[in-house]
């Protein structure tokens, strides 16, 4: 007999796009017999018949196929931490302002729920971070992010003095508002914001990105994946004698810890990773080589960039006057003239 399908619905309920769209994709689920579950902080919101009411707690997720989405970053974050330790992946449906991590927009709904229920979509594994913070050697928190893990000031009129380390060998000290530790995910988020570079998903490696410092040599880096990062809370940058400044740890916006003048933070690459599901092209073969949203694709879309004027890679074709570029898209006619207008090289592209 075949398995039930069963899938978990997370949404904003905040927002009424989301809830109407949520109760939309519960209804064709349970219509394609897939049974749909909702977590018992959402269930009425939701409204959506049928469907199993569940605690929200890590064991929410567990034997599902899939968490389903409805909101922005903020939102699949918050389900990441259901999804996770079951090791179920994430599909979102971004509802909010830029939504790298989200997968589909509104617009886009009643393919991606045929898809969905198609079973047409590949699983990404994305890389995560374990972050553990000390007093005296004492561990005092342990905890995780997808997208990242900062060391902030706590008053907001002084700046923050710390002393960065990688890999145990101390590496500077800086006056500053904070220091970000960024999974490749996470470059895109608060680590893009305080000026680091942009890392496509696939790249491991670790980001540490100064926010706002006071010194000569406070660039963004980025490390091996295998590295050690630390940052130790020296006190208040320029404080009186005797005066101290604590700070705050933040994981992806979300969890939160206090520190002490002498509080440690350490960063390494988690062990576990959160998976996020990503729809298929049509024709895309079962090795995953075709994606619905190649990154490119997505910083192109998400941040407006100007790619007019770009003509790619021409298919090459062999010619008793050696390689000539053929345009994809030109007419036959435009194809002649390009051809006549333009003798390429051997091995050159146009």
């Amino acid at each position: 007999m075949k398995a039930k399908r069963t899938m978990l619905l997370v949404a904003h309920t905040g927002r009424p796009a989301a809830v109407r769209i949520a109760r939309m994709i519960a209804g064709r689920l349970t219509a394609a017999e897939v049974t749909v579950r909702v977590l018992a902080s959402e269930g009425q919101e939701l409204g959506a018949a049928g469907a199993d009411v569940v605690p929200v707690s890590a064991r929410a997720a567990e034997g599902a196929e899939m968490v389903l989405v409805i909101g922005g970053d903020g939102t699949l974050l918050r389900a990441a931490e259901l999804a996770r330790p079951a090791e179920v992946p994430l599909l979102g449906v971004n509802l909010g302002h830029v939504g790298f991590l989200a997968e589909a927009e509104p617009e886009d709904l009643s393919d991606v729920v045929d898809q969905v229920v198609a079973g047409r979509y590949l699983i990404e594994r994305r890389m995560t971070i374990e972050v553990t913070a000390r007093v005296n050697g004492d561990v005092t928190a342990t905890t995780w992010a997808l997208n990242e893990a900062t060391v902030e000031k706590a008053a907001r009129e002084r700046m923050l003095d710390v002393v960065i380390e990688v890999d145990g060998r101390p590496l500077s000290r800086w006056g500053c508002d904070g220091v970000v530790f960024a999974t490749p995910t996470g470059s895109t988020a608060y680590a893009f914001s305080a000026g680091g570079p942009v890392v496509w998903p696939e790249v491991e490696a670790l980001l540490m990105v100064p926010i706002s410092a006071h010194a000569l040599f406070a660039g963004p880096m980025v490390v091996s994946p295998r590295s050690v990062l630390a940052a130790e809370v020296i006190g208040a940058a320029g404080s009186g004698q005797g005066e101290t400044s604590g700070a705050v740890l933040w994981c992806d916006g979300r969890r939160r810890v206090d520190l002490d003048p002498g509080a440690r933070v350490e960063v390494r690459r988690g062990s576990q990773p959160v998976l996020l599901a990503r729809l298929r092209e049509a024709g895309a073969g079962a090795d995953g080589a075709a994606t619905g949203a190649p990154f490119t694709d997505r910083l192109v879309k998400k941040f407006g960039l100007p790619v007019e004027g770009w003509r790619g890679r021409g298919t090459r074709r062999r010619s008793g006057h050696g390689d000539r570029v053929m345009r994809q898209g030109l007419t036959a006619a435009g194809q002649r003239d390009a051809a006549g207008q333009r003798d390429e090289e051997p091995g050159g592209d146009a």
